[in-house]
């Protein structure tokens, strides 16, 4: 099975880019973040038409996430247990994660917070959303109150550069996020309970980077982010034969700013 997470920055002007990038790879699931509509916006018929069952959950022109699968799509839950809400005088749940069911893997196609600024409320909002994910994602593989064996993938958009490697310059994001300490302790927390991030086994290397700015030629220049990830559960972290970035897809026609991250499945 091939599963894949993909930040498209808007679904509605990159539906029928993103169904041929499907038909193309051979994907089965894909996992979407910034959908950027409401869920009678998104256009379910597109992906329908390529044979793929559609989960989305999206309430205005920001955030928004889907899962399109080829291989089932059961038990959907439109944000995971504890997720923070964000507002301070009308608190709401945000459209930033999304989990199902398909061939037998529990994906979850996340969005995290930005964060904008370290002395920003948006920032201690981030870290929050991290933290009460990753108990969550104990709790599905805790022995005691989960199931050690569920196969578990949280794919996504993670708005954090885990190592300096990741990025073109890192002292660019000198005082900004992404980068700060509590944010990367927060996302390798993840390893401290079981979960791998698989891209990184595979594809190892520096400069494998999944976002380039639009702005000032960055992707003609290489100035891109290492920020889109896939933690796998003990499970099924053994089932990942292959990963790829597809960098190709920055090309061309009204790309997203972010690429396909591709995980390769074994039966």
């Amino acid at each position: 099975m091939r599963i894949a997470t993909w930040n498209i920055n808007s679904i509605r002007a990159r539906a029928d880019r993103a169904v041929a990038w499907l038909e193309r790879s051979g994907t089965d699931v894909l996992a979407l973040q910034e959908t950027k509509c409401t869920d009678a916006q998104f256009p379910y018929s597109v992906f329908e038409a390529a044979g793929y069952e559609v989960a989305h959950v999206g309430s205005s022109q920001w955030n928004g996430v889907a899962i399109v699968s080829r291989v089932g799509l059961d038990d959907v839950e439109t944000h995971f247990a504890g997720q923070p809400q964000w507002g301070a005088e009308n608190p709401q749940t945000e459209a930033r994660a999304l989990g199902a069911t398909c061939g037998g893997v529990r994906v979850w196609s996340l969005y995290v917070p930005h964060g904008r600024h370290p002395e920003d409320d948006h920032y201690r909002y981030k870290l929050r959303f991290l933290e009460a994910l990753r108990e969550t994602a104990r709790s599905w593989v805790d022995p005691a109150a989960g199931d050690p064996g569920a196969q578990i993938a949280l794919v996504g958009d993670w708005n954090v550069i885990p190592y300096d490697t990741d990025v073109w310059d890192v002292t660019a994001f000198e005082g900004q996020t992404h980068v700060t300490p509590a944010e990367r302790a927060a996302f390798f927390a993840f390893g401290d309970i079981g979960y791998t991030e698989v891209t990184r086994v595979f594809l190892p290397e520096e400069h494998k980077y999944t976002y380039w700015d639009y702005q000032q030629l960055a992707f003609p220049k290489n100035k891109g982010l290492r920020i889109d990830f896939a933690w796998t559960s003990p499970a099924l972290t053994p089932r990942v034969t292959g990963v790829a970035i597809e960098r190709e897809e920055r090309k061309g026609k009204g790309p997203s700013d972010h690429v396909p991250v591709v995980l390769d499945l074994a039966d």
